[in-house]
């Protein structure tokens, strides 16, 4: 078996796909690899598995990019999110920090909005890409906060959390993992996390909700197959799956990125899907992103 990553190896996605596979290999009885196979904001292995054989020994880990984004996104995509896939379970979710650069001079949510304000279209916030979650993430803030802030979008997550760094960028959404690291050593200041509850990597850091920002700020991980694979499978598939999220190895790399074991179901699964590319749309639209 192996499991299609849709974005280059070393990164969160990454990390915590093989992790599952690790884990989920001894009960299924064979080995399971993960296969990257990045491009297209994820749309390269999305194709691949849509077209693979439906016998469920190739999955895909989906995410908010290739299945609630990219359709809003794109006018014509290679692949249907929709009926080109199975769902098996939403296996985790990440939450993204809110930070700012050091030196801001805004540590705490209010205070940032509070500088936003004062110098409305003067302070800048990265994203790993145009219509990336981050972008999503930190327009849902800009809307409910009605702030002016300048997009400065970058071509992945290393050069955006570098710029920020280096205080070429104000603030950004960012993975919990990589903020908590920046963080600890004093390089960025984390204001909050778009989780519904607080997160065990970051205990001290409050949610946007308790800050009095109801919004979620967060990626989310999901194991798919292609179309027409039988349901027998897609169940099997599915509780091994919900078993290796309960091993004390997968809770660790999981802790160490940042990122919530979730387990959803099938049925589950796919109303899921659907609703989050529902609540992305109205966000797409205000923006006027489109990529082809």
């Amino acid at each position: 078996m192996r499991i299609v990553v849709p974005w280059n190896a070393g990164g969160a996605t990454d990390v915590i796909s093989r992790a599952l596979a690790t884990a989920m290999a001894q009960p299924l009885g064979q080995p399971v690899v993960v296969d990257n196979r990045p491009g297209a904001n994820g749309a390269v292995g999305a194709q691949f598995v849509a077209s693979a054989r439906p016998d469920g020994h190739t999955l895909f880990v989906a995410s908010a990019e290739t299945h609630s984004v990219n359709p809003l996104v794109y006018s014509r995509l290679a692949y249907d999110p929709v009926a080109g896939f199975e769902p098996i379970t939403v296996f985790a979710s990440g939450p993204f920090a809110l930070v700012v650069r050091s030196g801001l001079g805004a540590d705490t949510l209010d205070a940032f909005i509070r500088l936003a304000r004062s110098r409305p279209g003067q302070l800048t916030y990265a994203s790993w890409g145009i219509g990336s979650t981050s972008q999503l993430a930190a327009a849902s803030v800009i809307q409910n906060a009605g702030l002016d802030l300048l997009h400065v979008p970058f071509t992945g997550a290393a050069p955006a959390y570098t710029a920020l760094v280096a205080a070429q960028v104000d603030a950004m959404f960012m993975n919990a993992g990589p903020a908590e690291g920046l963080a600890r050593d004093g390089r960025v200041k984390i204001l909050g996390i778009g989780s519904p509850e607080r997160v065990p990597l970051l205990p001290a850091v409050p949610t946007l909700r308790e800050l009095g920002m109801p919004l979620d700020a967060a990626n989310w991980f999901a194991l798919l197959s292609p179309a027409r694979t039988p349901q027998d499978v897609v169940s099997r598939v599915a509780t091994v799956a919900a078993e290796a999220l309960r091993t004390p190895a997968v809770q660790e790399v999981f802790r160490a990125q940042g990122i919530l074991p979730v387990g959803l179901p099938p049925v589950e699964t796919r109303a899921f899907i659907a609703a989050d590319r529902e609540r992305l749309a109205p966000i797409v639209r205000s923006l006027n992103i489109r990529l082809d």
